[in-house]
């Protein structure tokens, strides 16, 4: 029996590391914890729909990060409603926008109906846009962009449809949505020529100049529906690719420039991220907080946020529902020691901004 056991769960993790994040294999990491906040026994809910991104996937197939973005947000808002903050992460790594709308907004609503939940937030299309990246890539002879076009109507649906499903069906006492945009991993990387060649010119493209305008048109989109329907959006892709200080002198830190303005166009957007501000884009791996400190944002993977802290189970063998005493109890100026040296911690602080004054 132990054999067999062991020859069923080195198959699973031969399956899904070669398959990386590919469609076929993705992987539920799902975790409730709860910030147990001293001298209250009230409890309100934060509810994370997502991909591996809010999993805090680590490269495990068995754990994840204890202190992923909606945990970081969990603890700014106990502090700030002295209560205890159950974050509840329903995540599916891997999973491309249609399959964290069905499988995890829709199929697991019942999370974000609970009469004490107060947040609700998601975040998708990383994969759709991960995916379409690998196929462009992977392309010989003449350059097709329909991998990119069909990630970015992908994404254009599935947002809508997740803000749409969540107005409808989250408990009618939720103080706040926010969706989370897309960074930009491999961003260095990707500064390289591709196989293919340009249909008009024949010639082969720059790779990170064929993605940063489809990935900026996807986070434009993003921000704006989030505005037409009622969420806020936490940009991190600017908290992620710009310095929190000002590179280019223009009077404003880059990390501030680079954010959607709420009722810009989407021309407007696009061209200040892939031309006026190009020069102050910077990849995340090294995430300058002034012009002499920076600290790495990305996993050795290269895509996924750094974090610190334990982890908890999540995966193959279930998923971990605990607590725990917040590591911080109060924050100067918003804001936790650690708020900018991690991914996570960037994004959960990103998320918090918007938290309500009161539960």
């Amino acid at each position: 029996m132990q054999t067999r056991i062991r020859s069923t769960l080195l198959a699973a993790v031969v399956l899904f590391t070669l398959g990386g994040q590919a469609a076929a294999n993705t992987l539920t990491q799902n975790v409730s914890w709860t910030i147990d906040r001293a001298g209250t026994s009230t409890k309100y809910r934060v509810v994370a729909y997502g991909d591996s991104i809010y999993a805090g996937y680590n490269g495990s197939i068995t754990s994840a990060a204890k202190y992923s973005a909606p945990t970081v947000d969990a603890e700014y808002l106990s502090a700030a409603w002295n209560a205890d903050i159950e974050s509840v992460r329903r995540a599916k790594s891997g999973a491309v926008a249609s399959d964290v709308y069905n499988n995890k907004i829709v199929a697991e609503r019942s999370y974000m109906q609970a009469s004490n939940t107060r947040v609700v937030t998601f975040e998708m299309c990383g994969n759709d846009g991960l995916q379409a990246r690998s196929a462009f890539k992977g392309q010989s002879g003449t350059c097709d962009d329909s991998v990119l076009t069909a990630a970015e109507n992908s994404c254009k649906t599935y947002v809508a449809a997740a803000m749409d499903y969540i107005n409808a069906n989250a408990y009618s006492g939720v103080k706040v949505k926010v969706i989370s945009n897309l960074h930009y991993p491999g961003y260095t990387a990707d500064n390289v020529q591709s196989s293919c060649k340009d249909p008009n010119t024949g010639a082969t493209v720059n790779m990170q100049q064929k993605f940063l305008p489809a990935l900026a048109r996807m986070n434009f989109m993003m921000c704006d529906t989030a505005r037409q329907k009622g969420f806020q959006c936490a940009d991190n892709f600017a908290q992620y690719m710009g310095a929190d200080y000002d590179s280019n002198g223009d009077g404003i830190a880059d990390s501030d420039a680079l954010r959607y303005v709420a009722g810009e166009s989407q021309a407007s957007y696009v061209t200040r991220i892939t031309s006026t501000l190009r020069s102050t884009l910077r990849d995340a791996n090294t995430h300058f907080v002034s012009a002499g400190s920076s600290y790495d944002y990305i996993q050795s993977d290269d895509t996924h946020p750094t974090y610190t802290g334990s982890t908890v189970t999540a995966g193959l063998f279930g998923g971990t529902t605990g607590s725990g005493a917040p590591r911080y109890t109060s924050f100067s100026s918003g804001k936790n020691p650690i708020w900018n040296q991690f991914g996570h911690e960037r994004m959960g602080w990103a998320v918090s901004v918007f938290n309500s004054p009161t539960p």
